[in-house]
């Protein structure tokens, strides 16, 4: 059986900011990855940024950086 960790969940109100945010992350070297938003959230496009809790702050500053916006930022198990 999988443990449950807590993840940093942050969402995104359109498709093509959930896109440019990953191309931004990725770039930035920042760990996680798009995955489909979770049951417990309701978001705009349907996709979410996934990383450990931990690197939340600084997934956050990596989006501030590039000049883009997102929608929330969650602490969920998954």
């Amino acid at each position: 059986m999988r443990v449950k960790e807590e993840k940093a969940v942050i969402t995104f109100q359109t498709t093509l900011q959930a896109i440019q945010a990953e191309r931004a992350l990725q770039a930035a070297g920042c760990p996680g990855r798009l995955i489909p938003v979770p049951r417990e959230i309701t978001a705009g496009c349907g996709m979410a940024w996934c990383a450990p809790q931990g690197d939340a702050q600084t997934a956050e500053q990596c989006l501030r950086d590039a000049g883009l916006d997102w929608e929330r930022t969650y602490c969920l198990l998954l």
